[in-house]
Formats: C-alpha cells, sequence, structure tokens
C-alpha cells in the first residue's frame, strides 16, 4: 500500500516537516495516531479548513487514526498568526455552540467508527482549570521567549502591539499536543504552513519533555497563483453550511476558478486520480472549462450531497445559456425598482455600490443593460444579470 506521505508529497500538501525519515518510516509501518486543530471561531468551518478536512481523510483511509481537536481554550484566547488585530473573546457558550455545528460538518468527511475511527476532543477540558504556576513551571521553563519573538506570527505583531494574553497562545497549543500524545498517544501534528511555530514548538516540547518521538507536517496554504488566499469572495468568506453560502453560490465559487489554478484544487481538494486529473487539465484553451465544472461539481458534491450538486450544476447551466433552471430569488412586493432588487437579492450592500455598479454597466435586466438604478422593474418575474458570473431569476414574494 503508497505511503501516505508520498500520496500527500504527489499532490502538492507537504509543505515542511521534521525528522522527515522517520516520520516516514513509521507512516509506512503503523497506524500513527495524528491531529488536527480547528478554533471554533464561528458557527460554521469554510474552504480555509477544506484543505485540512481532504488531508486527514487520506491520513485516514491509509490506516492512520485521527484526533480533531476543537479549541474551546484556545479559541477563548485567539491565534495570532496572519492577524493584524486581537481576535475577541468568545463566551464558553458561543464555543460550545460552534464545537456542535463543526461535528456535524465534519461527518461528512471523516469516518468516526471502526478501528481507525476519528475522535473529537475539546481543548477546554484541560486548558480552563489549568493552575497557572504549575503551568509556568511545568511547560514555561521549555520555552525561549528571544526564540518566541523571531517566529512569523508574533514578530508581525510587535509593531503594532502583541498582547500577553495572544503570547500564552504557542504554550497552549504546544500543551495540547503533549496531552493528546499522554492520553492518546498522539505522534504527530497536522495543519497550515503559517501555524508551524505553534505546530513544531509542541513537537519539541514533547521531544524534551517526554524524551519520545513526535512529529510536525504542515501543508501548503490554498492560495491562487497570485498568492493571494483562496476562500474569499466579495460578500466574505466561502462557508460550508449552506444556510452562509448556498450550493449554487459554493458551485459557482469553483466554477469560477482562474485556469492557472485549476490543477492544483483539483490534486488538493478532489480524490480523483492524478492520471484523470492530468488529462482534465491537459489544454489551456476553452476545454479547461470542463475541469471547472467537474471542480465545482466535486466539491458541492462532497459538501453538500448529489443531490444539491446536481441542482446547482443545473443552474449554473441555465444561467450561462444551458440546459436547466436558473437559481431563483424572492424580492417583497413591495420592491418596485432597481435598486431595491439588488439590496434585497444582496447582490450589492449599499445604495452606493449599486449606484456604481449600474453606472459601470454591470448589470442587465432581461437581457437589457440597465442605465437607471430607479428604473421600474418588470411586472412578474425577469431575470437580473450582475456582470458576467452573476445570473439569478426574480421572482415576487
Amino acid at each position: 500500500m503508497q505511503n501516505v506521505m508520498d500520496t500527500l508529497r504527489a499532490r502538492g500538501f507537504i509543505k515542511q516537516t521534521v525528522f522527515e525519515e522517520e516520520l516516514y518510516e513509521k507512516l509506512g509501518s503503523e497506524s500513527v495516531p495524528f491531529y488536527i486543530g480547528f478554533d471554533p471561531t464561528a458557527d460554521s468551518l469554510h474552504v480555509g479548513h477544506f484543505m485540512q478536512l481532504i488531508a486527514m481523510k487520506h491520513m485516514q483511509d491509509a490506516g492512520h487514526k485521527p484526533i480533531i481537536l476543537i479549541g474551546g481554550g484556545t479559541g477563548m484566547v485567539g491565534d495570532p498568526s496572519g492577524r493584524t488585530d486581537m481576535r475577541s473573546m468568545m463566551t464558553q457558550e458561543t464555543v460550545r455552540f460552534h464545537v456542535e455545528c463543526f461535528k456535524k460538518q465534519m461527518a461528512r468527511f471523516i469516518r468516526f467508527d471502526g478501528e481507525n475511527g476519528a475522535i473529537v476532543v475539546d481543548n477546554a477540558d484541560w486548558l480552563l482549570n489549568l493552575n497557572y504556576v504549575n503551568f509556568l513551571r511545568d511547560i514555561g521553563a521549555y520555552f525561549s521567549v528571544n526564540k518566541m519573538l523571531t517566529a512569523e506570527c508574533y514578530r508581525s505583531r510587535m509593531e503594532k502591539g502583541l498582547t500577553f494574553l495572544e503570547f500564552n497562545y504557542m504554550l497552549m497549543q504546544a500543551y495540547d499536543f503533549l496531552v493528546l500524545n499522554r492520553k492518546y498517544g498522539c505522534l504527530l501534528q497536522l495543519g497550515g504552513d503559517d501555524q508551524w511555530s505553534n505546530i513544531l514548538a509542541g513537537a519539541d516540547l514533547i521531544r524534551r519533555k517526554e524524551r519520545k518521538a513526535a512529529f510536525a507536517m504542515t501543508f501548503t496554504l490554498l492560495t491562487t497563483s497570485e498568492g493571494k488566499k483562496m476562500g474569499k469572495t466579495q460578500k466574505g468568506a466561502v462557508w460550508l453550511d449552506e444556510n452562509k453560502t448556498s450550493p449554487y453560490e459554493f458551485y459557482q465559487y469553483w466554477r469560477n476558478t482562474a485556469d492557472a489554478d485549476v490543477e492544483k484544487c483539483l490534486k488538493l481538494l478532489t480524490f480523483l486520480p492524478l492520471d484523470e486529473i492530468a488529462g482534465l487539465c491537459a489544454h489551456r484553451d476553452e476545454r479547461i472549462n470542463l475541469a471547472k465544472e467537474r471542480l465545482a461539481y466535486e466539491l458541492t458534491e462532497m459538501v453538500h450531497g448529489r443531490e444539491k450538486a446536481e441542482k446547482a450544476r443545473s443552474e449554473a447551466s441555465a444561467a450561462f445559456g444551458g440546459e436547466g433552471e436558473m437559481p431563483v430569488k424572492t424580492i417583497p412586493a413591495s420592491v418596485t425598482d432597481l435598486l431595491g432588487a439588488l439590496l434585497a437579492i444582496g447582490l450589492c450592500k449599499s445604495n452606493g455600490e449599486a449606484r456604481r455598479l449600474v453606472e459601470q454597466g454591470g448589470v442587465s435586466v432581461d437581457g437589457e443593460r440597465a442605465n437607471d438604478v430607479n428604473m421600474p422593474l418588470p411586472e412578474g418575474e425577469f431575470r437580473l444579470f450582475k456582470g458576467k458570473k452573476v445570473r439569478v431569476k426574480v421572482v415576487r414574494g
């Protein structure tokens, strides 16, 4: 059976590791308990988490045991990685609600039964009741402040201000790894490469304190060929919760992937064989659209199920001149002009944005370009286009 490390490397996941040869041997010869942490800062996972879930499934399918760590404790502090501001602190009740939402979404990806079934743990169980002095004596002694300040997650915050609250985050995450190592034999932490310093700190703590093997591996971040993070739209994050991002919007997000990014996304985010992906992406002309459609369908089916993926594909086809039915949006009967419709549907966030969009020729009604944001709407249902990528059928409620 292929070593999962070969699989992850061939598909472009692996960014950094430590003790790589030793880890490779373990992953090829025994079932390795590993963990990935998720801070419950919202009531849904988003595209930024997607790669971690896919990697976790690759690992589980290869016989390794996933430990899903929910940061109920660390989430009340906030990870400074990649931040220029301080996260707002959440109540325990909010964190618990978010944890339950995460579990439901993860069940679509990860198996929770069987010999190497995943388990879910919450670091609030051991972090919230820590004795601070004992923690400093037991864990703090292994950390050099000078070394910590060289970590990018801290160094980038020094000019704008780094709170002592956030400064503790690395120690807390390292302690998580130590606890999981002691309780479940966890040997490996995985995560995005922006977490490298924190993940490495945990593996180092176990090796120094426990005198036994522990490993760290980070994945490349999901970015476009231009270096921008994927998973963001004008509306904000692309969520896995259909109440936040509809299956149609989710499908369209991936259908609109740039030509240069399609192959990478197919490798990282789907389970299609590499030779099939190579065939789909062999051409950089209009045939690349087939690869985009396959990417959009595969991911939508994975997140929302086959029925909703089929519906989203049909709506997208109809919206852009093919067969099927366009996505339908309902506006109140009291809305009589184009401005009101753009706001009611959520295509624009403000009056000013709507006016600018119309003035720039970005809105069409029933195939005719709109020139006046105050124009009266057609009676009955009509088609409303925003730019080249957003097309909906509008009905009155």
